[in-house]
């Protein structure tokens, strides 16, 4: 049940859901294969395997939510499950061309950096092999070649965080990009800078705590007419207040995604809200997409984007959405 304030229509998901009834820097895959089972072992998918590979970094707990509901589908179907990930867009391509050797039946990948995956997203295609894109790449996914997309407009997410901030008052927002290169994150970006258009990106390595800390209170300290801040991820918003208190800074605070300790901080009144794309229903109508496809040769959404967001998770849902949130189930 989808409990947050909805800011855009999921297109198709309705009927998504009918059918259905963020190891990294060159490390090998990380195998997590299951085979699914739980209260339906089978599930008519024996047989089937299905591979995702994503661009996860390390210590990124949006990945978490992604996989839990990708193992939960992979349970509920009955089909193996393969995960694995690279933040090196190169590096998640030679994934993909990997999963196509070992001749899975699926593949549901994200593209954070498309040109970099049109390659092997090919092959797979020429191969028999049905992609389907998730998380990032909603612009692309079509002329990469995947068939299907899961996940939010974020074009849409960033135009409603500027609006909401816009209307608080901000004057000048910082927006916190913690992947160099990543598409998606850009365009939320671009997207607060439309009802902001003082709206300054700043670049932390988003894989280091201590220098995004570091880099973030310098940014404050030397600038004071900064009054809000944006981060795109929930590890990076936990960064973001202690560079906050470390500045002396009174600016606000509004993140995109949701961990545990960030749903605890809207709680407590330190985060204004977050945009939520739920990256659990994006990982679990991915596999089910793949399932459905693979048994009984369904098409998910007709080519069209499946959106699982954006909504805004703040003081007036956040009772509600924190249970979620620690069930890894948004």
């Amino acid at each position: 049940m989808i409990t947050a304030r909805a800011l855009a229509p999921a297109v198709a998901l309705a009927a998504a859901l009918s059918l259905a009834a963020c190891s990294g820097g060159g490390a090998p895959a990380n195998d997590t294969s299951k085979r699914g089972g739980g209260s339906n072992p089978g599930g008519g998918g024996a047989g089937i395997t299905i591979a995702m590979v994503t661009h996860e970094s390390p210590g990124d707990t949006f990945w978490t939510k992604v996989q839990s509901g990708a193992q939960q589908a992979a349970a509920d179907s009955g089909v193996t499950l393969k995960y694995s990930n690279d933040p090196d867009a190169a590096r998640q391509s030679t994934l993909v061309q990997n999963a196509i050797d070992s001749q899975v039946d699926g593949i549901a990948t994200t593209l954070a950096n498309p040109d970099a995956m049109t390659g092997s997203v090919k092959a797979a295609r020429d191969g028999g092999i049905p992609v389907v894109a998730l998380n990032a790449g909603l612009d692309k996914y079509q002329a990469v070649g995947a068939q299907m997309y899961f996940g939010s407009d974020e074009n849409v997410a960033g135009a409603a965080a500027g609006k909401r901030i816009a209307e608080g008052g901000a004057k000048h927002v910082l927006c916190v990009i913690q992947e160099a290169g990543n598409v998606a994150l850009e365009t939320r970006c671009a997207g607060v800078k439309q009802s902001v258009p003082n709206t300054e990106n700043i670049q932390v390595v988003g894989t280091d705590d201590a220098s995004v800390v570091s880099t973030l209170q310098a940014k404050l300290a030397q600038d004071k007419s900064i009054d809000y801040i944006v981060t795109l991820g929930a590890p990076i918003a936990l960064d973001a207040l202690k560079a906050l208190d470390q500045a002396g800074s009174s600016a606000k605070l509004a993140t995109f995604d949701l961990n545990i300790d960030a749903a605890q901080d809207i709680k407590d009144g330190k985060i204004e809200f977050s945009v939520d794309q739920q990256p659990y229903l994006q990982g679990y109508l991915a596999v089910t997409s793949l399932y459905l496809a693979a048994k009984n040769g369904n098409d998910v959404g007709g080519g069209q984007p499946v959106l699982t967001g954006p909504s805004f998770v703040d003081s007036s849902n956040i009772d509600k959405i924190l249970e979620y949130a620690k069930n890894n189930t948004r």
